[in-house]
């Protein structure tokens, strides 16, 4: 059997050709989205009147006998077939003679793909916004357990005012919130169905778009046929979602790298998810994280190069559109064992407490609670304050202590406008509390962003 679209041409396809031109090799992980749109077309077809009773219920039961075959391993995949579309279409015309030839009325491949590929993308939409949840939730978890977890919050790499560990953790909850919130928006934008816009004007037939669009869990059919069938901003988003939330993940994976490094010794991680050395037996390596942040690279790269596929394509449909999968299938497995994986290390961590609340004093870190007692109990000018307690960590530095360390003496040295209560604002845990504006990092505050987030979450099981 000639290929499919044969009828006009005298020589047959090189073999060079079919390998050049093929994306049955990649596409093939279609199979279920392509008899799923071609059960729904079949289905239109016969309420048209366009199939006839046996004629459907032949495709019907053609199409469950292919999806057996592939299920089982037993179809074969035969590369002169092009792509998956062909491959299927073809095999059910082997099983149920013309009828099967009848199944590609009023449609072309350019929406067949173009349905294909969305249902996919869709389909995965939703399992990585499940997996999203499933994130945020442990994140909440370990936020509740260590809302008065000290930790010194840095800037710049270097330590800057303390904070505590829950806040720190729904600092990454809050990013993800919003991965969350990019994929569900891109779903409802891209929630219609290509299927009727055949090559890229249209059909004919008699096709009823809204009936494959409903059947196909569509909120209805797209609106232009010559874009429809151009257009993968559905996958350019889902790739852009993925590498804006690999971004987030990647910044965590950094500082489960550093904070499980001996110099940091904040977290250990489980020796489940941790590796070791061919030549060193003391070594426990961090490679979950590590390789998070190296597939970030991986999923930025699928997201320029289909950009730099579609920059350039007149309207309609060009077969450059066939570099679309193999980069959106990667970024697609990429986030979904990504996000699987690091919900396992954040729930399987051990943090340690005291670790953290002695890096806390390291670095002066109520230094700006010292300038804003100047400035609330003293009626001191901002620059005048910060001037001081410029002073005063001098001092400490000399004494070398921590800024917190030094008694009333040594403070009112440098300004003798300082009263005695001055040291309980120097106090680490009283200036992380201090810090109680909403959003800040108090164990009051810190709980109630989880309190907020939470009933965010479970409003998004229950829809």
């Amino acid at each position: 059997m000639g290929k499919m679209w044969s009828g006009r041409f005298s020589e047959n396809a090189s073999a060079l050709l079919d390998q050049f031109n093929a994306s049955l090799n990649f596409d093939r992980k279609l199979y279920e989205y392509d008899i799923k749109g071609s059960l729904a077309h079949a289905k239109m077809l016969h309420a048209q009147g366009i199939l006839n009773d046996q004629e459907y219920r032949d495709i019907v039961e053609g199409m469950r006998k292919i999806h057996d075959e592939i299920e089982s391993g037993k179809f074969v995949f035969d590369i002169s077939d092009e792509d998956i579309h062909m491959a299927i279409e073809k095999r059910l015309t082997q099983l149920i003679g013309d009828a099967g030839k009848k199944l590609h009325t009023a449609r072309s491949r350019n929406d067949q793909v173009a349905l294909d590929f969305r249902l996919y993308v869709q389909a995965h939409n939703e399992i990585i916004r499940e997996l999203i949840l499933n994130l945020i939730d442990t994140f909440l978890s370990v936020a509740k357990k260590h809302a008065s977890t000290m930790l010194p919050g840095m800037t710049h790499l270097q330590h800057a005012q303390p904070i505590n560990f829950g806040f720190h953790m729904m600092a990454y909850a809050s990013m993800l919130k919003r991965d969350y919130e990019r994929f569900e928006s891109s779903f409802s934008r891209n929630n219609f169905s290509p299927i009727g816009c055949a090559a890229l004007a249209g059909t004919p037939h008699p096709v009823d778009r809204e009936m494959t669009a409903k059947d196909l869990g569509f909120e209805g059919p797209t609106l232009n046929c010559l874009d429809t069938v151009s257009n993968r901003d559905f996958a350019l988003e889902m790739l852009f979602n993925i590498a804006t939330m690999m971004m987030h993940i990647s910044r965590l994976a950094e500082e489960l790298i550093l904070w499980s490094s001996s110099e940091f010794g904040f977290v250990t991680l489980s020796d489940a998810y941790s590796t070791g050395s061919s030549i060193m037996p003391q070594k426990k390596n961090p490679d979950v994280p590590e390789l998070l942040r190296g597939k970030t690279g991986r999923t930025y790269g699928n997201l320029i190069a289909l950009l730099t596929v579609m920059k350039g394509l007149p309207l309609a449909y060009n077969k450059d559109m066939q570099e679309d999968k193999e980069g959106t299938f990667d970024s697609v497995e990429t986030a979904e064992i990504s996000l699987t994986i690091l919900n396992e290390v954040i729930k399987t961590m051990s943090v340690n407490k005291k670790r953290m609340e002695q890096a806390c004093k390291i670095g002066h870190l109520s230094a700006t609670d010292l300038a804003d007692y100047l400035v609330e109990k003293c009626h001191i000018p901002f620059r005048e304050a910060h001037f001081i307690t410029g002073r005063a960590v001098a001092l400490a530095e000399e004494k070398g202590v921590d800024l917190s360390e030094l008694d009333y003496e040594d403070l009112r040295s440098v300004d003798e406008r300082i009263s005695p209560d001055v040291l309980e604002y120097l106090s680490i845990r009283h200036s992380m509390n201090a810090r109680n504006s909403e959003g800040g990092t108090s164990t009051q505050r810190t709980l109630e962003q989880i309190e907020t987030l939470r009933r965010w979450l479970e409003s998004k099981k229950e829809s």
